[in-house]
């Protein structure tokens, strides 16, 4: 079966087709058909970039709205040049990753009106998130009607952590009147790697205590025990645990109160804020990690301090999971800057012996954007960079709902 993997943005759509044959689960080898990416839908000119097999297409154009991406997609797969099958009626399954399903979805779902229904209350949690999740399903169905459809939710994973890593410290009335609590997010993505992590060691992810880095321009740290999230950095909201990108991280709430009877800022304005003014970019002014590290080489003083601020938060819940699982077995790496950035992973990963954390070094810096075993044969926690797939993820889940 060829299945359609969708990440829809409140301005973008990213997607995959892939070929599923033979694939049961998993451990199974998908073939990437083509893949893509469309940006500033809505905006005056949007970007359109297309890769199938070994060729790239990029272009220019206008794109109002989320139909006419899915359309222009639909339009490229099977257009006789840059196109990968003959008809559209060979796309089996469509698969939407979905930032937020609160507490009603536990796992992936077939897409129903209902399930939409459900969604759509859930706005509140991840409203620019999930404006163009539902955005993306409801082009498919204008283009392929009867196609079925299948939600992967992003916080699902962590839907095993306790009540006392879940709960906040506020009364209990308003978790059970408004749901407020943590949900976790990157789950996709922490699953997938905590799984390859450990084959990469060779061991079952089901037998160890695992510590998972996603780490990109959203970044959150996942404990992982026996095969179950324990607990997650991130929270109710996207903004929460690391300092991220243009989020800000953990900050003392009295801190967002006095600012906001400091400046007059409403609600709204607060939010937009700690959304897209805080973290990197609000200590330093850049937000990708490529242009701050080049910042810190520089000696610009802010961006030096930006640095060591997101590798300290990091090295800070690596620490408290391992205390809190009374141990770990491996510490895995990911994402674009977890992948990538050796310099960053170098500042995490230095003077963390005492904790049982052995890395060569050499090897660490020498490692960008491919797996690899990173720890001494003598290290008590192996650590490992494990690329992330999380539309393997996704198209896998849809196959085991749709088959």
């Amino acid at each position: 079966m060829k299945i359609l993997v969708l990440n829809c943005g409140s301005s973008s759509i990213k997607y995959q087709l892939l070929d599923m044959s033979g694939v049961l689960d998993m451990s199974g080898e998908p073939r990437v058909m083509a893949k893509g990416l469309l940006e500033r839908i809505g905006l005056p000119m949007g970007e359109f970039t297309h890769r199938y097999g070994e060729q790239k297409h990029y272009e220019q154009r206008p794109i109002a709205t989320h139909i006419e991406g899915i359309q222009l997609v639909m339009q490229t797969l099977t257009d006789r040049r840059l196109g990968v099958i003959d008809e559209l009626g060979e796309i089996g399954a469509v698969g939407h990753r979905m930032a937020h399903g609160g507490e009603a979805f536990q796992e992936s779902v077939r897409i129903t009106p209902e399930v939409i229904a459900t969604v759509r209350e859930l706005m509140p949690l991840a409203p620019i998130h999930l404006s163009g999740n539902i955005a993306g399903v409801e082009a498919m169905q204008a283009v392929l009607p009867h196609v079925p459809q299948v939600a992967v939710f992003d916080n699902a994973f962590h839907h095993t952590l306790s009540p006392a890593n879940y709960l906040y410290g506020l009364p209990y009335e308003y978790y059970e009147r408004y749901g407020v609590r943590r949900f976790g997010f990157h789950g996709t993505s922490h699953l997938y790697v905590c799984q390859k992590g450990a084959r990469m060691i060779g061991r079952d992810w089901r037998e160890l205590k695992i510590i998972s880095c996603h780490l990109g321009s959203g970044a959150s740290v996942a404990a992982v025990a026996f095969g179950r999230s324990v607990d997650t950095s991130l929270g109710m909201t996207s903004q929460a645990g690391l300092m991220m990108g243009s989020r800000p991280g953990d900050v003392d709430p009295g801190a967002i109160l006095y600012l906001m009877e400091k400046t007059g800022l409403s609600t709204e304005e607060m939010n937009n804020m700690l959304n897209k003014k805080c973290g990197l970019l609000g200590i330093c002014g850049r937000q990708d990690m490529r242009d701050v590290y080049a910042g810190k080489l520089e000696g610009d003083e802010r961006c030096t301090i930006a640095y060591d601020m997101f590798s300290m938060r990091v090295k800070r819940f690596i620490g408290a999971y391992i205390a809190e699982m009374g141990g770990c077995d491996l510490l895995v790496f990911t994402g674009g800057i977890g992948e990538n950035a050796w310099h960053m992973r170098h500042s995490i990963l230095e003077n963390m012996e005492s904790l049982g954390i052995e890395v060569d070094m050499a090897l660490n810096d020498a490692t960008q954007g491919c797996d690899a075993v990173l720890s001494t044969p003598s290290s008590p926690i192996a650590t490992v960079v494990a690329t992330t797939d999380e539309e393997r993820v996704i198209a896998t889940d849809t196959l085991r709902l749709v088959s």
